[in-house]
């Protein structure tokens, strides 16, 4: 069963969460994982892959959207076929627990200070914890 880490953000910004998914991504890859960033909608995608290109000056993440290049080590999509072989780590930025979570070694929820974003991120919690999954949050400090 998956192991599933809640990252608490101390700010109410959700262009933070994009950022944070970001050097998740980085990090994962350098580890050689494979991960699979599922998305909201096609603009939040779009915004993730602009963000992956420029986010860190010196690093580069290799990332494509999922449905054009498999076999790039990140993937950016909306739905469980275009997850593909990227069963390591999956990045939920959607505002549901995707069907598919079950597939993949580890899920990342990242939770900011929004009211919105806070109470899905209580239901998927509530719902990962009902099911039996390993559970784990993250309290990041305020720089």
């Amino acid at each position: 069963m998956s192991k599933v880490d809640f990252y608490i953000l101390p700010t109410d910004a959700l262009s933070a969460r994009l950022d944070f998914a970001c050097k998740l991504c980085e990090k994962a890859w350098r580890l050689g994982h494979r991960v699979y960033l599922h998305c909201q909608d096609a603009e939040q995608r779009s915004e993730l892959d602009l963000r992956l290109w420029r986010f860190k000056g010196e690093a580069f993440v290799p990332h494509d959207l999922a449905e054009l290049h498999a076999d790039a080590p990140v993937a950016l999509g909306l739905s469980a076929e275009s997850a593909g072989e990227h069963r390591d780590l999956l990045i939920n930025l959607g505002a549901d627990v995707p069907s598919f979570v079950g597939q993949f070694e580890r899920v990342a929820e990242i939770v900011v200070e929004e009211a919105t974003i806070r109470q899905s991120a209580r239901e998927r919690f509530r719902f990962y914890r009902e099911q039996g999954y390993a559970l784990q949050d993250h309290r990041l400090q305020r720089l």
